[in-house]
């Protein structure tokens, strides 16, 4: 069909029954699904002319690989974004990038690794919050081992090609045996084992100018100046924490014994190197919990809060909308990248009768719709949701079990994500029932599966409708999406904004992001 020819509605309203608006013309419903898709839109600015637009005299990072860490999904994500974070971070000159709805914090500690940025890692949930001060923990942990690994590599490498004796690694030995035997105060276990697994640390500070003259810092800088001859392994650790994460270490092993004059000069300079490093060094990621709305005062929740952007990968829910009511009210955010995500928990301002004047929506966002008095209702909205056959067939089975047996017809409470955690049917019913506070100590095993029986037969009728879902959900996106980037062109100070399809949609179906930037000279 010619793009002309589709352009016309009147050839789509044939695809239903003019009479029952029942759906009559299945091949019809798809054309028209497809024809109002964001791709066939036109109006997505491609991921490649921004990052060129953007693209500065700097060069990228040397790469960690996420899927050392994540899965294929949350890596391909993860990676994709970040570098465009980088990049409109470098465009501003900003180190400061506040994570919305940031999760375990995957986004914003591979920012804070690999591209040295300062990361606010905001969400709701304190079990999020606490689970990636663990992994960030745990990351610091395995590090020592890696930068040690790292450092006799390029000492090895380096002494091939000079191929001579390191006198620094001979004089490091002697120095850790006679401090180890001098020091009374080493009888912890766990610090023996630091100094086995940090063999020559601090060693280069304490050698004589003959043999070497590089400061911890220098020899760091020097391994990370020759990435491509380290191993992957080693490579993506050293890009990854701070060099900084030992310095307790320097502490416990130099209060013991006595120190001569050139040593202590010694110590001093590693000080304040150490010091002047540590004020110096962004790649931070704090994670911290809060929930956010339209009203937030970022600079409540963030002390030091200075110009920076705001990010979000897949926001749920009225969290994008805020988001992007955020970012146009504070001065210091100067970019904002936001993915959003579970379009059902949307609030809508139309959905009811009884409007509160007070409150703050999630759709719509722009007074185009607003003045229409524009509502997509929960069934839209539902439609939008990429559900997987079965799961659906559960829910519906589930809905029947608990009109018929406990006679319920509503519920405040939700299911939630139980069938990914289900081993089979049964189980699945009996998580949902505690969920729903329900007593399944009255459903036996084998009402159940007579349950699971008796509706069998109707999934292929639950299949084609999951496929016209399929087929719809890119429409009620577009309409969802349309309307925030309308609100962000009804802003006076955003320089450009736009819709960017960021990801593969065959990895992450929510692969579109709406992205804005402030005129340069607001503040």
């Amino acid at each position: 069909m010619h793009a002309d020819m589709l352009g016309d509605d009147d050839i789509f309203s044939s695809a239903f029954c003019e009479n029952s608006e029942k759906l009559i013309n299945v091949h019809l419903f798809a054309l028209a699904a497809k024809y109002y898709s964001l791709p066939n839109l036109g109006v997505c600015t491609p991921l490649e002319d921004m990052l060129e637009a953007l693209k500065g005299d700097s060069e990228g990072a040397a790469g960690i690989k996420p899927d050392e860490f994540m899965n294929n999904k949350k890596s391909h994500e993860v990676k994709v974004m970040s570098e465009l974070v980088d990049s409109i971070a470098n465009y501003y000159g900003i180190k400061q990038v506040i994570d919305i709805g940031s999760g375990k914090g995957y986004l914003s500690s591979f920012l804070s690794m690999q591209y040295n940025l300062k990361v606010y890692g905001i969400d709701s949930s304190s079990s999020n919050t606490n689970g990636a001060h663990e992994r960030n923990k745990k990351l610091k942990k395995h590090w020592r081992a890696y930068q040690s690994r790292g450092r006799e590599n390029f000492k090895s490498q380096s002494l091939e090609k000079s191929n001579r004796p390191m006198e620094s690694e001979i004089n490091c030995k002697t120095i850790n045996e006679e401090l180890l035997n001098n020091a009374n105060s080493l009888q912890n276990q766990d610090q023996v084992i630091i100094q086995d697994l940090v063999p020559s640390f601090g060693c280069t500070e304490m050698a004589t100018p003959e043999t070497n003259t590089e400061t911890e810092a220098d020899l760091v800088t020097g391994a990370q100046s020759h990435e491509t001859k380290l191993s992957e392994e080693v490579l993506a650790v050293l890009n990854v924490l701070p060099a900084d994460a030992v310095e307790d270490f320097y502490s416990s092993r130099y209060n013991c014994g006595e120190l001569c004059e050139e040593e202590k000069v010694q110590r001093k300079m590693t000080s304040l190197k150490s010091k002047a490093r540590k004020s110096s060094e962004s790649n931070l990621y704090f994670p911290l919990t809060s929930c956010i709305t339209a009203e937030t005062e970022l600079s409540d929740i963030i002390t030091d809060l200075e110009d920076c952007m705001m990010v979000g990968l897949h926001t749920c829910g009225d969290l994008a909308a805020n988001t992007l009511r955020i970012f146009t009210a504070k001065p210091e955010i100067k970019a904002v990248c936001s993915v959003g995500c579970c379009y059902h928990l949307l609030s809508e301002q139309f959905e009811n009768q009884e409007e509160c004047q007070d409150q703050v929506w999630g759709f719509p966002m722009c007074q185009y719709l607003k003045d229409k008095g524009w509502c997509c209702g929960r069934n839209a909205r539902m439609s939008a949701c990429l559900l997987p056959t079965e799961s659906l067939f559960y829910r519906a089975v589930l809905q029947v079990i608990i009109e018929e047996i406990y006679g319920v017809t509503k519920s405040d409470r939700h299911v939630g994500k139980t069938f990914s955690k289900s081993s089979s049917f049964i189980d699945y019913v009996r998580r949902s029932l505690k969920k729903l506070e329900l007593d399944d100590s009255k459903l036996p095993d084998s009402c159940i599966m007579d349950y699971y029986e008796k509706y069998k037969h109707r999934m292929n009728e639950l299949e084609a409708f999951n496929m016209l879902k399929v087929v719809l959900a890119p429409c009620i996106e577009v309409l969802i999406l349309l309307d925030r980037l309308c609100y962000l062109k009804e802003q006076e100070n955003i320089a450009w904004s736009g819709l960017v399809k960021l990801f593969d949609p065959v990895k992450s179906p929510r692969c579109y992001a709406v992205i804005a930037l402030k005129n340069q000279s607001c503040s």
